[in-house]
């Protein structure tokens, strides 16, 4: 555990070398030291997805005027943000932009009020009525700890979420980035998770994002021809 991808420098440097190229690696520290200049120069920019309209999200944190954190973070923020049932964040993101009163659920990343645990073995007392989740599942059994494939574990922790851990009448919300995993991606186009209402983003230009159908979506590459994921699901369920 110690030598994992998560906490120990090394092996995440080779990660993401692995993941995003060494192209992203030589960029990243001029964008983190530009960073404050970049935001200032940005226009506000807006998105739409579904009936509904968003702000594009800018914060230096993580460079999220480069990567699709500028529109998985407005999503989850309108959904949790005034939701006045329990709620939970599988994987720690939302903290490193603004405050937060939830519960948050993550294996690896140590933090206040962070329950290191593995989802597969997280049976609260008390379910959820809402939980959202930014950019984790994809990295589920394809950047962690796995004896099974990818797609097993994905649909085995989906199923457990679900069951175990969001509440009747819950909403689950996660998002995830297209062409990262092939295994999700093969998920997706399979339609194994057709129980998610599922929606779509591409992006069109360095701040354009526009919605497009499932078959568009499992066109697009990740980190071709933008950084990072060139577009999004948003998946929802509603537990009946």
């Amino acid at each position: 555990m110690s030598n994992h991808l998560y906490n120990a420098k090394r092996e995440k440097l080779k990660w993401f070398i692995k993941r995003f190229g060494l192209k992203e690696l030589v960029l990243k520290p001029g964008r983190i030291v530009f960073a404050p200049v970049i935001i200032k120069l940005k226009k506000p920019g807006q998105f739409r997805l579904g009936e509904e309209n968003y702000n594009l999200f800018f914060h230096k944190y993580n460079m999220t005027w480069a990567n699709e954190r500028c529109v998985e973070i407005p999503i989850v923020l309108k959904k949790i943000k005034g939701f006045e049932g329990r709620k939970l964040e599988i994987g720690n993101v939302l903290s490193h932009y603004i405050p937060t009163n939830w519960e948050v659920l993550d294996k690896y990343e140590q933090g206040t009020g962070v329950i290191n645990q593995d989802v597969l073995g997280f049976k609260p007392k008390k379910k959820y009525d809402l939980i959202v989740s930014i950019s984790t599942f994809e990295h589920i059994g394809y950047d962690d700890d796995c004896e099974t494939s990818s797609s097993e574990k994905i649909k085995a922790v989906l199923d457990h979420v679900i069951n175990n851990v969001l509440d009747l009448g819950g909403k689950l919300v996660i998002t995830i980035p297209m062409g990262y995993n092939p295994e999700l991606d093969s998920l997706i186009e399979k339609e194994e998770l057709n129980y998610l209402q599922q929606k779509f983003l591409k992006k069109k230009g360095s701040d354009e994002w526009i919605e497009v159908s499932k078959e568009d979506a499992l066109k697009c590459k990740y980190g071709k021809p933008f950084s990072y994921a060139s577009c999004i699901m948003v998946g929802e369920y509603l537990k009946s």
